[in-house]
Protein backbone atom coordinates (compact mmCIF):
# COMPACT_ATOMS: atom_id res chain seq x y z
CA UNK A 1 0.00 0.00 0.00
CA UNK A 2 1.55 3.30 -0.96
CA UNK A 3 2.86 6.30 1.88
CA UNK A 4 -0.15 8.31 3.08
CA UNK A 5 -2.81 6.28 1.79
CA UNK A 6 -5.24 4.13 4.18
CA UNK A 7 -7.19 1.12 3.68
CA UNK A 8 -10.90 1.41 4.42
CA UNK A 9 -12.43 -1.20 6.57
CA UNK A 10 -16.10 0.18 5.17
CA UNK A 11 -17.70 -3.28 3.23
CA UNK A 12 -19.33 -2.27 0.33
CA UNK A 13 -23.03 -3.54 0.30
CA UNK A 14 -25.45 -4.18 -2.16
CA UNK A 15 -28.33 -2.36 -2.94
CA UNK A 16 -32.10 -2.97 -2.04
CA UNK A 17 -32.64 -3.90 -5.80
CA UNK A 18 -30.20 -6.39 -5.90
CA UNK A 19 -31.08 -7.82 -2.72
CA UNK A 20 -34.85 -7.75 -3.50
CA UNK A 21 -34.60 -9.59 -6.80
CA UNK A 22 -35.14 -13.25 -7.55
CA UNK A 23 -32.21 -15.59 -7.89
CA UNK A 24 -31.25 -15.68 -11.61
CA UNK A 25 -32.63 -19.68 -13.15
CA UNK A 26 -29.45 -22.00 -13.15
CA UNK A 27 -27.97 -23.72 -16.51
CA UNK A 28 -30.79 -26.16 -16.53
CA UNK A 29 -33.69 -23.58 -16.53
CA UNK A 30 -34.91 -24.12 -12.96
CA UNK A 31 -34.73 -21.67 -10.25
CA UNK A 32 -31.54 -22.91 -8.61
CA UNK A 33 -28.94 -20.85 -6.66
CA UNK A 34 -25.27 -21.95 -6.90
CA UNK A 35 -23.01 -21.88 -3.83
CA UNK A 36 -19.85 -20.70 -4.67
CA UNK A 37 -17.82 -23.59 -3.86
CA UNK A 38 -14.03 -23.36 -3.52
CA UNK A 39 -12.65 -19.93 -4.25
CA UNK A 40 -11.91 -16.84 -1.74
CA UNK A 41 -13.95 -15.11 0.01
CA UNK A 42 -13.85 -11.49 0.62
CA UNK A 43 -16.99 -11.18 2.69
CA UNK A 44 -17.68 -12.70 6.31
CA UNK A 45 -20.15 -13.25 8.92
CA UNK A 46 -19.57 -14.73 12.40
CA UNK A 47 -22.90 -17.66 13.20
CA UNK A 48 -22.79 -18.93 16.58
CA UNK A 49 -24.21 -22.30 16.90
CA UNK A 50 -24.95 -24.67 19.57
CA UNK A 51 -22.74 -27.38 20.59
CA UNK A 52 -25.36 -29.66 19.06
CA UNK A 53 -25.80 -27.75 16.05
CA UNK A 54 -22.17 -27.93 15.11
CA UNK A 55 -22.25 -32.06 16.01
CA UNK A 56 -24.78 -31.90 13.83
CA UNK A 57 -22.47 -29.89 10.69
CA UNK A 58 -19.92 -32.51 11.56
CA UNK A 59 -21.91 -35.43 11.45
CA UNK A 60 -23.31 -34.26 8.20
CA UNK A 61 -19.34 -33.61 6.63
CA UNK A 62 -18.75 -37.20 7.55
CA UNK A 63 -22.25 -38.70 5.97
CA UNK A 64 -20.78 -36.55 3.13
CA UNK A 65 -17.13 -37.89 2.63
CA UNK A 66 -18.82 -41.66 3.10
CA UNK A 67 -21.40 -40.67 0.23
CA UNK A 68 -17.93 -39.91 -1.91
CA UNK A 69 -18.54 -35.62 -1.71
CA UNK A 70 -16.03 -34.26 0.53
CA UNK A 71 -16.48 -30.55 1.69
CA UNK A 72 -15.90 -28.60 4.51
CA UNK A 73 -18.20 -27.25 7.05
CA UNK A 74 -17.97 -23.50 4.91
CA UNK A 75 -18.65 -25.54 2.00
CA UNK A 76 -21.51 -27.58 3.63
CA UNK A 77 -22.82 -24.30 4.83
CA UNK A 78 -23.01 -22.02 1.56
CA UNK A 79 -24.54 -25.00 -0.57
CA UNK A 80 -27.24 -25.24 2.36
CA UNK A 81 -27.98 -21.86 2.67
CA UNK A 82 -27.59 -21.31 -1.39
CA UNK A 83 -30.60 -24.45 -1.15
CA UNK A 84 -32.88 -22.30 1.22
CA UNK A 85 -32.50 -18.94 -0.66
CA UNK A 86 -33.79 -20.75 -3.95
CA UNK A 87 -36.82 -22.33 -2.19
CA UNK A 88 -37.46 -19.05 -0.64
CA UNK A 89 -37.05 -17.50 -4.33
CA UNK A 90 -38.90 -19.97 -5.76
CA UNK A 91 -42.11 -20.97 -3.50
CA UNK A 92 -41.87 -17.46 -1.40
CA UNK A 93 -43.99 -18.00 1.76
CA UNK A 94 -44.40 -21.60 1.35
CA UNK A 95 -40.84 -21.99 1.33
CA UNK A 96 -39.37 -24.31 3.81
CA UNK A 97 -37.44 -21.31 5.66
CA UNK A 98 -40.65 -19.19 5.81
CA UNK A 99 -42.23 -21.83 7.19
CA UNK A 100 -39.94 -22.87 9.85
CA UNK A 101 -38.79 -19.40 10.94
CA UNK A 102 -42.93 -18.33 11.08
CA UNK A 103 -43.35 -21.50 13.07
CA UNK A 104 -40.45 -20.34 15.49
CA UNK A 105 -41.40 -16.42 15.55
CA UNK A 106 -45.25 -18.13 16.63
CA UNK A 107 -44.02 -20.20 19.57
CA UNK A 108 -41.90 -17.34 20.63
CA UNK A 109 -45.15 -14.68 20.53
CA UNK A 110 -47.27 -17.32 22.63
CA UNK A 111 -44.36 -18.03 25.40
CA UNK A 112 -43.89 -14.02 25.06
CA UNK A 113 -48.02 -13.82 25.92
CA UNK A 114 -47.84 -16.61 27.92
CA UNK A 115 -45.39 -14.90 30.37
CA UNK A 116 -46.90 -11.50 30.04
CA UNK A 117 -44.31 -10.09 27.97
CA UNK A 118 -45.99 -9.65 24.29
CA UNK A 119 -43.31 -6.71 23.56
CA UNK A 120 -40.42 -8.68 23.57
CA UNK A 121 -41.23 -10.46 20.14
CA UNK A 122 -39.66 -9.40 16.79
Amino acid sequence: MAAGRSRSRRVSLPGVAELLRPAAPGPDGGDQRQASGREKHTQKITVYLSAEELLDLERARLALLRYGAAADRGRIVREAIAVLLADLDARGNDSLLARRIAVVNKAAAHEAVDNGNAESVG
